[in-house]
């Protein structure tokens, strides 16, 4: 998600006064649209959604079908299923970040949202990390010391690294064993992570 900008929540029911509701309680702190249908769900989504609240029963397409669609059309959005639907075994190969049982109370609307956005800043930062964290290696590794000492563009490239890595600190401070588990379930890396090199 952008800093400095409102996240903006797509509410997906088809019973319109579920999804008004949710949307109603919701729209004080972020940008909301409500979507009455799963095709009118598609038709709304673009890559400014940054969380999905979808539920499973629906006439046209399904939760289930919507949710296969998001991820085929690779959207980096998070996806809280909220539904009615007790899960059964068929949740294990779905792609969702969470699955959250109606009914559903504003508190636990907001800390479902605030935690997936959470796990989205901690990702967004990941990867801004790693890259700059290669680009520092590839220069150490081939430019003389003395070199990269005189080089403003060095200089402004290891603030930047610092100043990412304590963002990445901050947000980790707030997670627990939990928010880990949840955070790294379906994610899967040969890649060294980036605060192994030293700066």
């Amino acid at each position: 998600m952008t800093k400095g900008r409102r996240a903006t929540i797509l509410v997906v029911d088809d019973e319109p006064a579920v999804a008004d509701v949710y949307a109603d309680q919701l729209q004080d702190r972020y940008t909301v649209e409500a979507a009455y249908s799963g095709e009118a769900a598609l038709s709304k989504l673009d890559s400014t959604v940054d969380v999905v609240l979808l539920d499973r029963r629906m006439p046209d397409l399904s939760g289930d079908e919507v949710l296969s669609a998001i991820r085929e059309k690779r959207y980096d959005t998070r996806v809280a299923m909220v539904t009615a639907v007790d899960p059964d075994f068929d949740i294990i190969e779905m792609p969702f970040d969470d699955y959250v049982l109606k009914p559903v109370s504003k508190e636990d609307l907001f800390q479902t949202i605030e935690q997936l956005l959470r796990y989205a800043d901690y990702e967004e930062r990941l990867r801004e990390c790693y890259s700059l964290t290669a680009k520092y290696a590839a220069l150490d590794s081939s430019k003389p010391q003395a070199v990269l000492d005189e080089s403003e563009e060095f200089t402004e490239l290891q603030a930047e690294l610092a100043e990412v890595r304590a963002e990445l600190d901050e947000i980790t401070d707030s997670f627990d064993a939990t928010d880990f588990e949840l955070l790294f379930r379906d994610f899967e890396t040969d890649e060294p992570l980036p605060d192994n090199t030293q700066l």
